[in-house]
């Protein structure tokens, strides 16, 4: 997100908190959408993430008037789905897997990849099969790892979040992170290697 965009959901962010029900919903409609895409990788569940995003904007709109402006509005809103993602998961134990929204990705009716290093668009038919059974694989080897893992990994590589943005959102420094990184992109490697 670029400054202009942040500078505009700040606005909009102190409309909101004066009462302006219409930039609370311009909110809503342009953060959405990665609200989901992070519910869902967490959960693994497309019924479940939408109940997330739901339970987070409903947390957005009571704290917004205690929102300080420390963090970029995005952030903000990325560390409240998240937390709502986690609470639902360890509701509900055990953790579900992504199959449900891999295939409704391949039918088409899922959310895109996020623009983490992930997201690919190439024309050549027979490439986008070869980077659809990747992408695949990628995403049900993250299911399987636990949380603490799949959380750091969601935020950075499929939403493609900073170092920095992923410790604000966790709630953790920058070494912490990328520490619990490096394990998380180990044990992904091994899960990969498992399903050769």
């Amino acid at each position: 997100m670029d400054a202009a965009d942040e500078k505009a959901d700040e606005k909009l962010v102190a409309s909101a908190v004066q009462g302006d029900h219409g930039a609370f919903d311009t909110l809503v409609r342009a953060h959405t959408p990665r609200m989901y895409r992070v519910a869902l990788r967490i959960t693994g569940s497309a019924a479940e993430a939408e109940d997330v995003v739901q339970e987070a904007w409903i947390s957005a709109w009571r704290a917004l008037p205690l929102f300080r402006h420390e963090s970029a509005v995005s952030t903000w809103l990325y560390r409240v789905v998240t937390n709502s993602a986690l609470a639902s998961v360890r509701r509900r134990r055990p953790t579900v897997s992504l199959d449900a929204a891999l295939h409704a990705e391949q039918r088409g009716d899922g959310p895109l990849l996020g623009s983490g290093v992930l997201a690919d668009s190439r024309s050549n038919p027979e490439g986008q099969v070869v980077r659809a059974e990747q992408i695949d694989a990628v995403l049900a080897a993250i299911a399987e790892l636990d949380l603490p893992q799949r959380v750091p990994l969601v935020l950075r590589e499929l939403e493609g979040l900073s170092y920095e943005e992923v410790a604000e959102v966790l709630e953790v420094s920058v070494p912490a992170l990328r520490s619990r990184l490096h394990r998380a992109r180990v044990a992904l490697l091994a899960k990969l290697r498992e399903q050769r």
